[in-house]
């Protein structure tokens, strides 16, 4: 008998928009409403600012930019800890990027949690968080210079994978099981922080796709230089919950629709393809369709509208505006649920 998702997606997922308090002559505040204590709180100015991320593995005041490949900085008055329905703010005197007086802030927050009992491979983790549940896990690591492998805790493969050099300004590398459109898709690497197409590297994944165990890495001073620390941000696949996938547009600005198998909360594309920027849409800043609320987790632009437009659905999203469905262009996506797509009685239809 097939077994089905047993949570709501909100239990591990979920998007919090917020309006800031702080900056010279503000206040701290509390964000309530995200229905967890998140182990990866992701924040970005909806005015500008840079992408902020900032997880329990490291600890809360450490955060690094997804739009820049600086070395991550310890910043104690902006986010500085997290709550069991959000997260505290900090007076954000320096440079206001989470909590500037009458900003408007969009976080995106995930749930891990267990911090015990993971084993395997060839590096040991120096901290992490893993959920099997959601399939999502935070490991840092020290590298070794010399091509490894480390465990991610998750019982089945990952399909996307997030590394960050965190005391160098090295590039994001983000692995993705469709680059390449599935061919030997561990052969490639996309960077996270700037606009690049895919690029062919063994020294980033090692040419060696993620067992149900470990994930490996190379020999790039970007994922793997020795004594340098790292994050890693892994996702696994699970229905009803998160998807991560590829599709090629067709030029149509009724265009591509994409199956997921739920009603997306998040969504992130990248063409693989040729130089374009990330772009990011949530359910929360565009509340009904068309959705063309556009922050990019490339940039520290202020948040775009109509450049880019998408159909929320039951069941996936479809493309609305050529930017993203280029005729016979390659994009990636991953995208987390709102809500699973359930049939005419209410079961969802997506088994795990």
């Amino acid at each position: 008998m097939a077994a089905y998702i047993s949570f709501q997606p909100s239990d591990f997922f979920s998007t919090k928009l917020y309006t800031g308090t702080g900056g010279a002559s503000g206040t701290t505040q509390t964000i309530t409403g995200v229905g967890f204590q998140s182990d990866l709180s992701w924040i970005k100015g909806r005015e500008g600012f840079d992408n902020v991320l900032q997880d329990s593995v490291r600890g809360a005041t450490y955060q690094i930019n997804s739009n820049n490949p600086d070395a991550q900085t310890n910043r104690t008055d902006e986010l500085t800890a997290w709550t069991s329905d959000g997260f505290a703010l900090g007076i954000d005197t320096f440079e206001g990027v989470v909590n500037n007086s009458g900003n408007t802030y969009a976080s995106w927050n995930w749930k891990a949690g267990t911090t015990s009992g993971l084993t395997g491979g060839t590096i040991t983790p120096t901290g992490y968080s893993l959920n099997t549940t959601p399939g999502q896990s935070i490991i840092a690591y020290t590298g070794t210079g010399t091509a490894a492998t480390l465990p991610h805790g998750l019982g089945v493969a990952p399909e996307m994978i997030i590394v960050k050099r965190l005391n160098s300004s090295d590039n994001w590398n983000l692995g993705h099981n469709s680059l390449n459109s599935g061919t030997d898709p561990w052969d490639y690497t996309m960077k996270l922080n700037n606009t690049s197409l895919k690029t062919n590297d063994a020294t980033i994944w090692n040419d060696t796709a993620p067992t149900t165990t470990v994930f490996s890495i190379g020999t790039s001073t970007e994922v793997n230089y020795s004594a340098a620390t790292y994050i890693a941000y892994c996702f696994a696949p699970i229905k009803g919950y998160s998807k991560f996938g590829d599709y090629t547009g067709n030029g149509n600005v009724d265009g591509t629709f994409v199956y997921t198998g739920f009603r997306p909360a998040m969504i992130i594309v990248k063409s693989s393809t040729e130089a374009r920027n990330w772009r990011l849409w949530d359910n929360k800043r565009s509340t009904y369709n068309l959705t063309d609320e556009i922050l990019y987790p490339d940039l520290s632009n202020a948040e775009a509208t109509g450049d880019s437009e998408i159909d929320m659905l039951s069941n996936g999203f479809k493309l609305k505006k050529t930017s993203d469905n280029t005729s016979g262009e390659t994009y990636i996506y991953m995208a987390f649920a709102e809500a699973p797509f359930v049939n005419s009685n209410g079961v969802p239809c997506n088994a795990r």
